[in-house]
């Protein structure tokens, strides 16, 4: 079955920093960005702790009132894609920029002034909260929104010829999955890649665009600003995931000696050899970040097998799209937490409409940060949408549960955390003890399955870390300027092998901009708050598990039903962006910092399962 990566799946949340929707479209865009003027001009504040107050609350009110009508012209182009309504939208994005750029530089008038922590707070978030700042000159914000439209647009109306058809990149992804023929999963491998050289000269650009504006703001460039926005210093944060990274890397090299013995078990020494990296395209993902694809290649000889498939489990249970999303919305409301508003159910898009063109790629929206929550998906009645509903509807209550807050804290305590929280609900969704709570297994499982829902879980969780990691690695790098354009390809080549132990299937060609066939470099979507949600989510996991009193293995634990836990989810979750993450981690788990140990614990059998496997077979690879 093909498995698309679950932790893409953008939430929508229309306040400062938020987390882009990254969307995939078939529309034709504007070739340019019509010229918006420029954004009202704040009244004078006087340099002042009174002064900042008042800036700050009509900062506030500005923007909640322009991000609500973002939201609705960016839901219209989303759900419904022309050329009027792509241009509508590039027109409304380049006005959010000039607002955002405008109140950032001025939030930098009050740096010396004493005043209460909350509205300092709310004054470095205004800073913080640009993805791509333009500079403060005019037609500095258009151009920068005509670059990023077009980047989109190349990405979202991608196709290359495969055996004398032009096929997307659905389609591709959904051959590569399937086949087993490495000729057939390299000739689609490279003919994806063959959409973005394109992109090259415009990604430029937009870094130096983006690099003018965040020296105006006070940064040393863009990547430098991106990683500041995690309550610690940049140079800081970098080392953060660097520690953490080393906490989970063993695991990983492990999951990936293993990985690469079976291969080479199927395809042999000259495809794919039993030492060194292991060939991207043969692990069933475009972008080789998650391997979930390829279980039949590498399901255990030894160990059991899985007694049931949840795919099937939900056809002979007559479940629907809308019985999905109604399954999902009842983890979160056994846990007490209310039921979706009705606004949720009549404006939704959960199936893929036949009469028009939209992004099928799975969202979530809080439209006017407060009640008016929605999920954007062509769900289908499989086990990947069952996982993908859970963790989207996360998203949602985490955004009603902080409407509350002032608008500048109506966010998740980092980006991290927004991802984190669906995904920390989906490791109960995939356990067969929730399965069995809900009616859809009879029975839960002996040990015997533990190995191969281990297995299937880690080839997801465990392989998709080090592509977490590197992406923003490349980007940080670009913006810095120690990668230079003529540099892109071979420095994400050298991640690749860096971190993830892989490398193309040939040789690249001397145009290849491989960085641009991955969404989130033309959506410009940072990535490292991924990573930090494949950690934060087993945490929460573990925490949670804890309060519950569960004592069985940490992978068989479900808090279906457990309003305790709901309770202290909750609460944290009401934080929103109000006080630093670490504050809001410790309010649920006790725990102040970031820590990996609970994903050792969780795939700990696995583990001992892989080393007994990888005894006596030359692990790892060289740099």
């Amino acid at each position: 079955m093909k498995r698309q990566l679950m932790t893409a799946a953008a939430a929508c949340t229309l306040a400062i920093a938020a987390v882009g929707c990254a969307g995939m479209t078939n529309a034709t865009v504007p070739a340019t960005v019509p010229q918006t003027a420029a954004p009202a001009q704040t009244g004078t504040f006087p340099v002042s702790a009174a002064g900042a107050a008042a800036f700050v609350a009509d900062a506030e009110a500005r923007l909640a009132d322009l991000f609500e009508y973002a939201a609705r012209v960016q839901w219209v182009r989303a759900t419904n894609i022309t050329f009027d309504t792509m241009w509508l939208e590039s027109r409304v994005n380049a006005e959010v920029t000039e607002l955002q750029v405008q109140l950032a530089g001025e939030a930098a008038r009050f740096n010396d002034v004493q005043v209460p922590e909350d509205v300092r707070r709310k004054l470095n978030l205004l800073r913080l909260g640009i993805v791509l700042p333009a500079p403060n000159r005019p037609g500095a914000a258009a151009e920068l929104a005509e670059i990023t439209t077009r980047l989109d647009s190349t990405y979202a109306t991608g196709k290359f010829n495969y055996q004398g058809r032009e096929i997307t990149l659905d389609d591709a992804s959904e051959m590569l999955a399937e086949s087993r023929d490495p000729a057939v999963t390299r000739a689609l491998y490279e003919g994806w890649r063959t959409i973005s050289p394109v992109m090259r000269d415009d990604y430029a650009r937009m870094v130096e665009i983006a690099n003018e504006g965040s020296r105006e703001l006070g940064f040393a460039d863009t990547g430098a600003m991106w990683r500041a926005g995690y309550d610690m210093e940049p140079d800081a944060f970098a080392a953060e995931t660097d520690r953490l990274w080393e906490q989970v890397k063993p695991f990983y090299e492990n999951l990936h000696c293993y990985v690469r013995s079976r291969l080479n078990a199927r395809y042999g020494d000259a495809v794919q050899p039993d030492s060194g990296p292991i060939r991207a395209d043969l692990l069933g993902n475009m972008w080789s970040q998650q391997w979930g694809n390829i279980y039949d290649v590498v399901a255990p000889t030894t160990g059991g097998a899985s007694s049931y498939d949840m795919t099937e489990l939900l056809t002979r249970a007559d479940y629907d799209a809308t019985k999905m999303v109604r399954t999902g919305e009842g983890f979160y409301t056994s846990l007490g937490l209310a039921a979706l508003p009705e606004t949720f159910w009549e404006r939704s898009q959960i199936t893929r409409p036949r009469d028009r063109e939209v992004v099928c790629h799975a969202s979530a929206w809080d439209v006017d940060n407060l009640d008016d929550i929605r999920i954007k998906m062509c769900t289908q009645v499989n086990a990947e949408d069952f996982y993908t509903v859970h963790h989207e509807l996360g998203h949602n209550y985490y955004q009603r549960a902080y409407k509350d807050q002032p608008f500048l804290f109506k966010n998740g305590a980092n980006d991290g955390f927004h991802e984190a929280i669906g995904d920390f609900v989906g490791l109960s969704a995939l356990t067969p003890t929730y399965l069995n709570q809900i009616g859809l297994l009879d029975t839960v499982p002996g040990e015997a399955e533990d190995i191969p829902f281990l297995l299937k879980m880690a080839l997801d969780k465990i392989a998709f870390m080090p592509f977490g990691l590197m992406v923003d690695r490349w980007r940080w790098d670009v913006f810095s300027g120690e990668t230079s354009p003529a540099g892109y390809n071979d420095a994400w080549s050298a991640n690749m092998l860096k971190y993830q132990g892989l490398v193309p299937p040939g040789p690249r060609p001397a145009d290849a901009f491989d960085p641009g066939a991955k969404y989130h470099i033309p959506g410009n979507t940072p990535y490292t708050r991924y990573f930090l949600a494949h950690i934060y989510q087993f945490q929460f996991h573990r925490a949670a598990c804890e309060q519950a009193g569960w004592t069985g293995p940490l992978h068989r634990c479900s808090i279906y039903g457990n309003e305790e836990v709901g309770q202290r989810f909750n609460a944290m979750m009401e934080m929103g962006q109000s006080r630093p993450w670490p504050e809001a981690m410790a309010a649920f788990t006790g725990e102040s910092g970031n820590d990996a140990s609970a994903v050792t614990e969780y795939f700990a059998p696995l583990n001992v399962w892989l080393t007994e496997q990888n005894r006596g077979k030359p692990c790892g690879w060289e740099a």
